[in-house]
């Protein structure tokens, strides 16, 4: 494919990307750093969030020592940064031709032919064996666990050919760690208090990949492909406060039955507030507004975590 007409590809459309640190590595390695999103943090922290609760809710009902939820953090954070970029890897391969004809996402490395569909399976492979290898370091319910994990990640692209709500499987693969976290922790699930959390991760998915999947409503339907950005319509912004009030109340019901105090629940009113800030002012009509909405949901993420944290550090201080 001529790279040239790449890039004019209804460039109108679409601002042209700004530079990043990915930019000053060295051309025969950047495609990789590209292609695994290194450059684009909002899809890291979102898978690392749902971890960082249940390891930090299993913690504090174990009141397991401070040395634990740290140790289990930093594996997490090193985990979802794997297995993010080999999520995107498997939606590159499976998506470079529909990339290439939209204009946000034409200069991806598969898209634009900086990377050749083999380079990006051995790649994959290299991901898929170093995630493989950290799940080995968990006990063996969670290694079971994480690798069952893994057929969600190849199912999603699927979705997006077959069904209209392809953003309930990417909800399931991105709030997975809310099952695997606990696990990694106590050896065990506890179902009662885990589904619904991980239930609340799936609502809080499907809002927030929804709205940033507005921009590409009109390329999805030229494409023939599937998703709740087209399904929500014009009742998009009504739709993601319900999903939202829905995510909150299910992750607020597994603090109750974890135990709680009021840290936990003023994290998630904290976020909430974010959460209803955000969907009030996006502007579906704007591929930028849909765009950012991405990074600014984490902040979700991150002050349910917070509470969840602080009210550890009560705890284990009283």
């Amino acid at each position: 494919m001529d790279k040239s007409l790449i890039i004019s590809h209804h460039l109108e459309d679409y601002p042209t990307p700004a530079a990043t640190w990915v930019d000053y590595l060295p051309s025969n390695i950047r495609p990789y750093f590209y292609l695994a999103r290194v450059h684009r943090p909002s899809g890291i922290l979102l898978l690392f969030y749902p971890c960082a609760w249940s390891v930090t809710m299993t913690c504090y009902a174990l009141s397991a020592p401070m040395t634990t939820v740290w140790t289990y953090l930093g594996f997490f954070l090193v985990a979802s940064h794997v297995f993010h970029a080999a999520g995107c890897v498997v939606n590159d391969m499976w998506d470079r031709d529909i990339d290439a004809a939209n204009s946000r996402t034409c200069m991806r490395p598969l898209a634009a032919g900086d990377l050749s569909m083999f380079q990006a399976f051995i790649f994959l492979i290299l991901q898929l064996a170093l995630g493989t290898w950290l799940f080995m370091q968990l006990n063996e319910y969670s290694l079971a666990l994480g690798l069952s994990s893994l057929g969600l990640v190849v199912l999603y692209p699927t979705m997006k050919r077959i069904n209209d709500w392809p953003q309930t499987v990417l909800g399931l693969c991105f709030s997975w760690g809310t099952l695997l976290g606990t696990a990694s922790v106590a050896g065990t699930v506890d179902f009662d208090i885990y589904i619904p959390l991980f239930m609340g991760g799936v609502c809080w998915t499907i809002a927030y990949s929804s709205s940033y999947a507005r921009q590409d409503r009109d390329e999805y339907v030229k494409n023939g492909l599937y998703s709740t950005a087209i399904v929500f319509g014009d009742q998009i912004r009504p739709l993601l406060f319900i999903f939202t009030f829905v995510a909150c109340s299910l992750v607020s019901y597994a603090g109750i039955l974890n135990g709680h105090g009021f840290p936990f629940f003023i994290g998630v009113a904290l976020g909430a507030l974010h959460l209803v800030g955000l969907i009030a002012r996006i502007d579906f009509e704007d591929k930028e507004s849909c765009d950012a909405s991405l990074f600014s949901n984490s902040w979700f993420g991150f002050w349910v975590w917070t509470g969840a944290m602080a009210d550890y550090v009560l705890k284990m201080q009283s």
